[in-house]
């Protein structure tokens, strides 16, 4: 019996061994075909500087979704095809005007400005009125019916600048642009100005998604640079009152066909159960959409061809997903969702790449305490790849509705500082891209794709 027990452990003891070895080996594989052949960043230069901005309805974002079809299929996808999604078509129209009027302080002058997706026009007439500044909804709310009405409502809450991971700072003031022009309008407001949701102080202003309420007029919304939103608070504090003239072109036209772009490599032994990995497709209509979120469409790509040119033979299929329509309506993440439930497609994991191309720092997890605690016992073989931070909450938004089905949730979370500097503005270009850290964070999803699906949850 000893002698059972002891070539057991013996076994055991080798087969982990093994596992070690083998997993290490195979990162370390991952790892230098991304950086020494890596094509990620040729990718992103064509999708953002080729083709640019990437509004759901817009040509930019139909040749996109032809673009990476061809892509993925010039890469040998087992199989690459279009699943049909009808999206929000909001446009911009001519560019917003927002002007301080006859200030003693500074006198008349333009405002940095971006209208909110989603926002209704003032059309041109425009809107002038005075502006009243809040925080919050509680100031909101205590203001009134008979503070507000008539008046333009300023929200001015920053991003709190302690809070050392930037998207829990811009979670803590998003509501008052998502809901802030519903919520002013329920009290007689004719227009929201949103201070933008930036991390920093600059002229430049960040766009963004409203959600009207239906039971509520629909009011224009529009951002404002931080620079400027100092700059209205300032006058509010010294003269006691302000007057803003508004202009707005916007509207939103009838729904329009899309697609989500799915490229798959087939699975081996469980290949009707799916590892998805993926970005949104579509970006806002000012900049080129690089950080936000192009880089997370080529890093899926990257990290599935990365597995193919390695001759890895999954067991689980595993799809590179480019959704549609994420930033004003995330009908593509939805639609997915609906098309693997109605279709009987467990997916057992998915991941997703949309907080930027920066230096990857590890992954956030959506699942039960056994599969975070498997994901924390990767760190030894994916800490030595700079990936420390391992499960924290988390996942993504386009990924999200798979969580009904019990699929797990995974989201690639890079080094956040910089984030906010460009997020929904012009400045989110290709230029503001680091080849190798843009590389090292598909070559992070690759590993974790391999791990998944060689390991188990």
């Amino acid at each position: 019996m000893t002698k059972y027990l002891f070539t057991l452990l013996l076994f055991l003891l080798c087969t982990a061994g093994f596992s070690q070895d083998k997993n290490e080996d195979m990162i370390r594989k991952i790892y230098d075909e991304a950086l020494a052949n890596g094509q990620s960043y040729e990718m992103l230069e064509y999708l953002t500087t080729r083709i640019g901005h990437r509004l759901s309805g817009s040509p930019q974002a139909a040749a996109a979704v032809e673009w990476t079809r061809q892509q993925m299929e010039q890469l040998g996808f087992d199989t690459v095809f279009l699943q049909p999604v009808m999206v929000p078509h909001w446009v911009r129209g001519e560019k917003e005007v927002v002007r301080l009027i006859n200030s003693s302080t500074y006198g008349s002058r333009e405002l940095h400005s971006l209208a909110l997706g989603n926002s209704v026009g003032s059309g041109p007439q425009g809107v002038s009125a005075e502006i009243v500044e809040v925080q919050n909804f509680d100031e909101l709310d205590k203001l009134g019916k008979a503070g507000i009405q008539g008046k333009i409502v300023f929200f001015n809450r920053p991003m709190d600048p302690k809070l050392i991971h930037t998207f829990q700072a811009y979670g803590g003031a998003v509501n008052q642009r998502g809901q802030g022009a519903s919520r002013a309008a329920a009290y007689g407001a004719v227009a929201v100005l949103v201070r933008s949701m930036a991390s920093n102080n600059d002229d430049v202003p960040h766009t963004g998604s409203l959600r009207y309420d239906p039971n509520q007029p629909q009011i224009p919304a529009v951002a404002i640079s931080t620079n400027d939103a100092n700059l209205l608070s300032d006058v509010l504090k010294k003269e006691g009152s302000a007057r803003v003239y508004l202009e707005t072109h916007c509207e939103m036209l009838p729904d329009i066909l899309s697609y989500n772009v799915i490229g798959e490599i087939r699975g081996t032994q469980n290949k009707e159960e799916y590892i998805v990995v993926g970005g949104h497709l579509d970006s806002w209509d000012v900049g080129q959409g690089a950080h936000d979120d192009g880089s997370g469409c080529v890093q899926a790509i990257e990290a599935v061809r990365i597995l193919k040119s390695l001759n890895y033979k999954p067991k689980h299929s595993i799809r590179a997903v480019m959704f549609m329509n994420e930033e004003n309506g995330l009908r593509g993440g939805r639609e997915y969702a609906a098309q693997a439930s109605t279709l009987g497609q467990p997916h057992i994991a998915a991941i997703e790449s949309d907080a930027g191309g920066f230096t990857p720092r590890g992954f956030t997890i959506t699942g039960n305490e056994a599969q975070t605690a498997k994901l924390k016992s990767w760190g030894q073989w994916l800490a030595p790849y700079g990936l420390h931070d391992l499960g924290s909450p988390g996942g993504g938004a386009d990924i999200g509705p798979l969580r009904e089905s019990g699929t797990v949730l995974f989201g690639l979370r890079p080094d956040s500082q910089r984030y906010f500097n460009y997020h929904h503005t012009e400045e989110d270009t290709f230029d503001k891209i680091d080849k190798r850290e843009l590389e090292l964070g598909a070559a992070a999803m690759s590993a974790l794709i391999y791990l998944i699906d060689s390991e188990g949850l």
